[in-house]
């Protein structure tokens, strides 16, 4: 599936000959991730094309004369569709030419050399370990280094992940983002902007019967555990009372298996919740607060009169979504470094025989896509593993495994605008693998 870039702005800068040259802000879920030349993305590109060949995306074309405004900004759309595309197959995300050219850039545009570093990683319980590291190291690498000092088997790292996340007061906590497999988590954290954060480790799946791939492993189940004791007390997770005290008395014993079998039960297990938002929904200008997990999109909304709602979304019952920057940024030398602030995310969702929008507006909107195009992957996952005389090319946890079948293909779930990030979600109840073009 594609990746959330997008190019919002562009500067121009002189050059040492004394002309000018237009130097692109490639925003990564949000987030600055670095700053390039048309001329080192054609260099990539052909690059790539040695290694791939032509199945590539088509690269926006050299202008030999001096373009105008409107020129200008349609090569920049091209760049931006260029990378969203670039990123679909993931063989390439995993080529030596991809990767290396992304890690380059991110250190140029930080300014930061690549040397030997220490890096604190907290763990789902607020505890933190210090590995040492390169400034260059993808978030793959650092995942590795950690597995291994935690004793985490290699075979389940795709089931965790690297965030950024904000500890914030009174012991809450906001996860901002998945560290990209080709980030650097170094450079992303020096250079995020967001106060008190974080790279935290935490599982990175939202379907809670995959629990049962981890259990083999102490160091998995130890780390499965202790975030689900975090999102119970940080009500993220919400048991009964009855639960609750049953719960309690399998810690008080260290039971961790036992644990997570109860836990499994509760509310909300497994799921992540994002900050206070709003909506508008049942009215403009509610407010919300958003979990996702399990194949939903559960809202608690807050009525104008104080009184709250709950409201299931099922993702069976989503035809599309779109990520949309509503700000303005300024064309000038040091663009901000983060889009988090004006974001909405809405969905066209079935309701009856009727699709209706719906509308969240929150600064986690990139992280509640990534959320929700992880849910469609398991779902993919799970039902090539139910239809085995399918073909379906689908994410495997940690790498990439393709189905066969004689009926149909992935196809591509994701799509952008300029400076939209739009995600298409399947439509139906049972037809993961089909996407519709239609009301987006």
């Amino acid at each position: 599936m594609k990746m959330h870039f997008c190019i919002p702005v562009s500067q121009q800068r002189p050059d040492a000959l004394g002309g000018r040259y237009t130097l692109y802000s490639v925003y990564l879920d949000g987030l600055l991730f670095c700053r390039v030349r048309y001329s080192q993305l054609h260099r990539w590109d052909e690059q790539l094309r040695r290694v791939f060949g032509n199945c590539l995306p088509p690269f926006p074309p050299k202008y030999y004369l001096a373009m105008t405004t409107s020129m200008a900004n349609e090569r920049r759309d091209q760049l931006e569709h260029y990378l969203q595309n670039v990123t679909v197959d993931p063989n390439m995300l995993r080529s030596e030419v991809f990767v290396d050219f992304l890690k380059r850039v991110q250190l140029d545009t930080f300014s930061i050399a690549a040397k030997k570093a220490a890096l604190d990683i907290f763990l789902p319980d607020g505890r933190s370990i210090e590995v040492e590291i390169l400034t260059s190291d993808t978030a793959e690498r650092v995942l590795e280094v950690v597995s291994h000092k935690i004793g985490l088997c290699r075979e389940l790292l795709g089931y965790f992940g690297l965030f950024l996340i904000r500890f914030c007061k009174e012991g809450k906590l906001s996860v901002m983002k998945k560290v990209a497999d080709f980030e650097l988590p170094y450079v992303s954290l020096r250079s995020s902007e967001l106060e008190d954060c974080k790279v935290g480790l935490r599982k990175w799946y939202m379907d809670p019967s995959l629990d049962s791939m981890l259990m083999d492993c102490r160091a998995a189940v130890n780390l499965i555990y202790l975030q689900a004791i975090q999102d119970i007390q940080r009500g993220w997770a919400k048991p009964t009372p009855a639960q609750r005290q049953k719960l309690e008395a399998l810690q008080a014993e260290d039971k961790q298996a036992e644990f997570l079998e109860l836990a499994r039960e509760v509310r909300h297990y497994g799921y992540v919740q994002l900050d206070p938002c709003t909506c508008d929904y049942p009215e403009p200008g509610c407010g919300a607060v958003l979990s996702v997990g399990n194949n939903e999109i559960s809202c608690c909304v807050t009525l104008p009169d104080s009184q709250t709602q709950q409201v299931v979304f099922q993702l069976s019952r989503v035809k599309c979504w779109q990520v949309t920057f509503l700000g303005t940024l300024l064309d000038m030398d040091g663009p901000q470094r983060t889009l988090n602030q004006n974001l909405e995310l809405r969905f066209q969702y079935s309701e009856g025989s009727r699709w209706q929008w719906f509308v969240l507006y929150t600064k986690q909107a990139f992280l509640l896509s990534s959320c929700l195009k992880k849910m469609i992957s398991e779902k993919m996952v799970k039902l090539a593993a139910e239809n085995p005389e399918m073909q379906i090319e689908v994410p495997e946890q940690g790498r990439s495994k393709k189905y066969h079948s004689q009926q149909s293909q992935q196809k591509d779930y994701s799509s952008f605008l300029p400076r939209t990030s739009k995600m298409k979600a399947a439509e139906g109840d049972c037809d993961w693998g089909t996407t519709k073009e239609e009301g987006l």
